[in-house]
């Protein structure tokens, strides 16, 4: 394991993980809840998010552009954008409205243009794998080309079923195991 990964579980473990009666977006009840905005918006952790997930998403040839379903895709799309930069990988990010904007060019997609383009889809926790599929629905419908999704941790609660169940490679960074956590 990296000294950044460490680093990474050390802080979710801290300040991002919740203990109490929880609802989830499945509607299934959980004893902790993992609230990754905690730390993919605090300085410190944002890089360690970044090296993680650029770490993690290596192997994929040929990935164009980063991102995901608004919200908490944003900020890891931003922190893949810029560590990818420093270590010469230089991945672009998008983001992936929940509706189409009702003005302006109403888009979906925002970032550059992604037909034709090989894209990962990211996400901070998945659950479900709805946040995800929705993204890749959104990412179809403007010619992108979906290749993986990545998520920084998995509750391991069925995602990754669901993701490679549509056809894609599900890829996550941390696991329950790693925070001390039981499924």
């Amino acid at each position: 394991m990296t000294d950044a990964k460490q680093q990474l579980i050390d802080f979710i473990s801290a300040e991002a993980v919740f203990h109490g009666d929880f609802t989830l977006t499945s509607g299934k009840k959980a004893s902790y809840y993992i609230d990754l905005r905690k730390v993919s918006l605090d300085a410190r952790v944002a890089p360690l998010i970044g090296q993680v997930m650029t770490e993690l998403i290596a192997g994929v040839p040929d990935v164009y552009a980063v991102g995901g379903l608004t919200m908490g895709a944003d900020p890891i799309a931003a922190a893949v954008l810029h560590q990818s930069a420093a270590l010469g990988k230089g991945y672009h990010a998008f983001v992936v409205r929940k509706e189409p904007k009702d003005h302006g060019r109403g888009k979906q997609v925002e970032g550059p243009d992604l037909a034709g383009k090989r894209v990962i889809v990211l996400e901070d926790t998945s659950t479900t794998g709805g946040s995800p599929l929705k993204a890749i629905e959104a990412l179809e419908k403007v010619g992108a080309d979906v290749v993986a999704v990545a998520v920084v941790v998995d509750r391991d609660t069925g995602a990754q079923q669901v993701i490679e169940a549509a056809g894609y490679p599900y890829l996550y960074a941390i696991g329950l195991s790693d925070l001390g956590l039981a499924p």
